[in-house]
């Protein structure tokens, strides 16, 4: 009767838990205008409030003018980010045709050898697609990631709240402070290392005199931020662009190869001896995570979707009910008791 009746309650738990993540994504869903800048101004101010903090505590400045100041440093740094972004965008945009051009020049000549193996593709239909998809498809791309730049002004207003809402004399404790530690040490380093990465790539890349060298840059930067998968489309990425301009399979191996080998060295070996134990998040749950709020958020919602799983598995270590759950997360699997022999 007791199993029958536990059995019974944990159905109804499992149900409830069902019903409430669907409303949940439902709600995450419908008001991502608005929750999207607002975790990232969380997030910022979270990155920058030891800068508020110093300014308050060591300088002495009034928090008032430490808000300000903190804050114009945000706004600099978001507008050089946007100005390399747009320069990138036009880049794009003025070559995209002619780009676009060869691409299907390349695209023609692998039908053809197709052809000689007996297969026959409809060329024409397949042709004319690329000619009017992968122009709009590349606008298309930066598009959204200048849409999330230009939401600046909403994100700086949520920041300037936060951080004037912020109490550099208090001491925080518990699970606040293990999120204030661990997210903005994960958001630091990746900062520092996303820009390293954007920096060697542009670099190497301008060294083989390829085409776009700084848009590439720029992406290698933006994509480090998505974990596992950004650094291999971003390895990718130059490919077509590669094999337009230089028309030589060992040039198109090395532009791949040398950015490839660089972040391979910095996503697996330099950063995780920063990170140490980062996350504690396993990499199946990395994956996961990027899929669930990809779905939701988008592109915005793959940069987000590590910090955010971190803080959900964070908050679920508080409970005793929920632990497994948050042990799952991390790719502990929940003991099973052994019944005595």
């Amino acid at each position: 009767m007791n199993d029958s009746r536990n059995e019974q309650n944990r159905l109804v738990v499992v149900s409830l838990v069902l019903i409430a993540i669907v409303a949940t994504g439902v709600v995450l869903l419908y008001a991502r205008s608005v929750l999207i800048p607002f975790v990232l101004a969380l997030f910022i101010s979270l990155l920058v409030s030891p800068i508020l903090d110093f300014q308050v505590l060591r300088l002495k400045i009034p928090r008032a003018l430490a808000v300000i100041i903190t804050l114009v440093l945000i706004l600099v740094i978001l507008a050089v980010l946007f100005m390399f972004v747009s320069s990138a965008i036009q880049s794009i945009v003025s070559t995209a045709g002619r780009y676009s051009e060869s691409f299907v020049n390349l695209v023609k000549i692998i039908l053809d050898k197709v052809k000689t193996w007996g297969v026959v593709p409809d060329q024409s239909e397949i042709l004319a697609m690329l000619n009017e998809r992968v122009p709009g498809l590349i606008k298309g791309s930066f598009g959204t990631a200048l849409g999330l730049i230009s939401s600046t002004f909403l994100v700086s207003i949520f920041v300037c709240f936060m951080l004037a809402g912020r109490n550099s004399n208090e001491i925080r404790q518990g699970i606040y402070s293990e999120i204030d530690h661990q997210v903005r040490r994960y958001i630091a380093i990746k900062v520092v290392l996303s820009s390293i990465t954007g920096i060697l790539v542009w670099a190497t890349l301008s060294l083989f005199k390829l085409e776009l060298a700084n848009v590439f840059g720029i992406l290698a930067f933006l994509l480090n931020f998505i974990p596992s998968i950004g650094s291999i489309v971003a390895t990718l990425l130059p490919i077509p662009i590669a094999v337009a301009q230089f028309q030589n399979p060992w040039m198109v191996a090395l532009v791949v190869g040398v950015p490839g080998i660089i972040q391979m060295v910095i996503g697996n070996g330099v950063e995780p001896k920063l990170l140490g134990k980062g996350l504690h998040l396993h990499p199946v749950t990395v994956l996961m995570a990027l899929a669930f709020w990809g779905l939701l958020w988008g592109i915005p919602g793959m940069f987000l979707a590590i910090p955010m799983t971190a803080v959900i598995r964070i908050v679920l270590m508080q409970f005793d009910t929920l632990k497994p759950i948050g042990d799952i997360l991390a790719g502990r699997l929940p003991q099973v008791e052994k019944s005595p022999d």
